[in-house]
């Protein structure tokens, strides 16, 4: 997996590229990570080159590869809604995490703040206990940093990424 590339970011975007970079290298097992706005849009991810695919974007291989950051922004997003929608019905307060366990990989999913989620694909190889542990670093320093402006540079940037390799 590899980061995007962070010339022309400001500071705050290029340490949230680089707390991303350090999470896919610190955890063993990850296939795809995601960051996702509060409106299900895809902010952050691991692998941008696969991004433009996923969109609909020509290629050498079929539209959105499984596993590609796209595809998880979908789904964090989708089972972060439902699990948010869930925690109101029950009355049981704001939802912290969510892991859904498969045979063969796990999904974890972390609020980070004002609605945005980090998902995390990993296989079934990786220690969900250091995943867990290492989302839980990525949004401790995340979190306070995420503002509305950071986002909508962060949008753009994978835009623009999107858009120069479709071309």
């Amino acid at each position: 997996m590899t980061a995007p590339s962070t010339f022309g970011l400001s500071s705050e975007a290029r340490n949230l590229h680089w707390l991303l970079t350090n999470l896919v290298e610190e955890v063993p097992g990850l296939l795809s990570v995601a960051v996702v706005s509060s409106d299900g849009l895809l902010l952050l991810s691991s692998d941008p080159g696969r991004n433009a695919q996923a969109r609909g974007g020509r290629g050498d291989g079929p539209s959105g590869p499984r596993g590609s950051s796209a595809d998880l922004a979908t789904i964090v997003s989708g089972i972060g809604s439902l699990t948010i929608g869930a925690a109101k019905l029950m009355d049981v307060g704001g939802v912290k995490h969510t892991m859904v366990a498969m045979d063969e990989g796990s999904l974890f999913i972390m609020s980070i703040s004002d609605g945005s989620l980090l998902g995390v694909h990993g296989s079934a190889e990786c220690d969900m206990s250091v995943v867990a542990y290492h989302m839980a670093l990525f949004v401790g320093r995340a979190g306070h940093v995420l503002t509305p402006e950071l986002r909508s540079e962060l949008r753009k940037s994978l835009e623009t990424e999107s858009a120069g390799s479709a071309r």
